[in-house]
């Protein structure tokens, strides 16, 4: 045994980075929703970014460590505790055998994650450990955590001076850059669709000139959103065409949905855009009833974009080695 569920949360799932080669197959990628977070709390202990955290929303699990190991915790600032003494964000934590991780007040963000070192023991179903709800595959038996559930690791820590072990991680200096950590969610960019012309254009300088609202309608599948209608310029017969991370369909009602991790692999309502690549941890990170709005960029800006965050991330990478080396002969020792 590692980990005891003492308390469910809400909705404490395992997810990696996803299915992606399944989707002409009809089979829905799923993953982290908020991709820095997961890729960083892999970081923090020396995991390659394939390997699945847990993703905890809104209201954190309460835990009893029953292994000694090293996890990261990372996204939203869930105030976490070890034995209700503060535990960092955004570092490695060394736990021993009966700490019990909860956690306070949420002071920003909608979702956390946990990586532990050496990765945690889940079935893999069609190349991936991410659980999907709705076909009850991945993750822990298919279904977001429970009280009573014991989840097992890797690499626990055995046969070394965990203090010195926490005193040697918590001594290495780094930096996180804003492209890394960015948790503004006031303003998402977005990139016209094929159909951004078939909408009016009233319709159109509402998209980037109002704001919207995530309603309680929301899940991983999809962000149903409260704002000023969309509407087509006239009525129109759609192909289903697919979908990706991002997708900002109009059904009938003329309300926009933001497509998530969870999204199904087709979709036959018209699109007036897409959230960048970049914003998508920003999105993830948003809670029924949060406000925002959208902002226009071009393809072009958006590969600029990524490709800064992606810069970002090999230079973290190269700071945090000196991690993965002491984990590594700590759990070889």
């Amino acid at each position: 045994m590692s980990f005891e569920v003492l308390k469910s949360g809400l909705l404490s799932t395992f997810q990696d980075l996803g299915r992606l080669q399944h989707q002409r197959w009809g089979i829905p990628v799923a993953g982290a929703l908020d991709i820095n977070a997961h890729r960083l709390a892999n970081l923090l202990v020396g995991n390659r970014p394939q390997m699945a955290t847990l993703e905890m929303n809104l209201f954190p699990p309460t835990l009893k460590v029953v292994q000694s190991c090293c996890i990261a915790l990372t996204g939203a600032h869930v105030s976490p505790l070890v034995n209700d003494s503060k535990a960092p964000m955004h570092r490695p934590i060394v736990l021993r055998s009966g700490d019990v991780i909860s956690f306070g007040p949420r002071l920003d963000g909608a979702r956390a994650y946990m990586a532990v070192h050496g990765g945690f023991q889940l079935d893999s179903v069609l190349d991936s450990a991410s659980t999907y709800l709705r076909s009850a595959i991945g993750g822990f038996d298919g279904r977001a955590l429970k009280k009573g559930d014991v989840f097992q690791i890797h690499k626990p820590l055995h046969n070394v001076d965990l203090d010195a072990l926490a005193q040697e991680l918590w001594d290495i200096k780094f930096s996180l850059k804003s492209s890394v950590i960015r948790k503004d969610v006031s303003r998402l960019r977005v990139i016209k669709s094929a159909q951004w012309d078939d909408f009016t254009p009233e319709s159109r300088a509402n998209l980037i000139t109002q704001t919207f609202k995530v309603t309680p309608v929301s899940d991983r599948m999809g962000f149903r959103l409260e704002g000023p209608p969309l509407r087509l310029s006239q009525p129109r017969q759609m192909i289903s065409e697919s979908v990706v991370f991002g997708t900002i369909q109009v059904p009938v009602g003329g309300q926009a949905i933001i497509l998530m991790a969870d999204r199904q692999t087709t979709g036959g309502y018209p699109k007036i855009g897409y959230v960048a690549s970049v914003d998508h941890p920003a999105l993830a990170q948003m809670a029924p009833g949060d406000v925002f709005t959208f902002g226009l960029i071009d393809v072009a800006e958006a590969q600029m974009l990524d490709a800064r965050r992606e810069r970002a991330f090999a230079d973290l990478a190269l700071q945090l080695q000196p991690f993965s080396r002491l984990l590594n002969a700590a759990v070889a020792a």
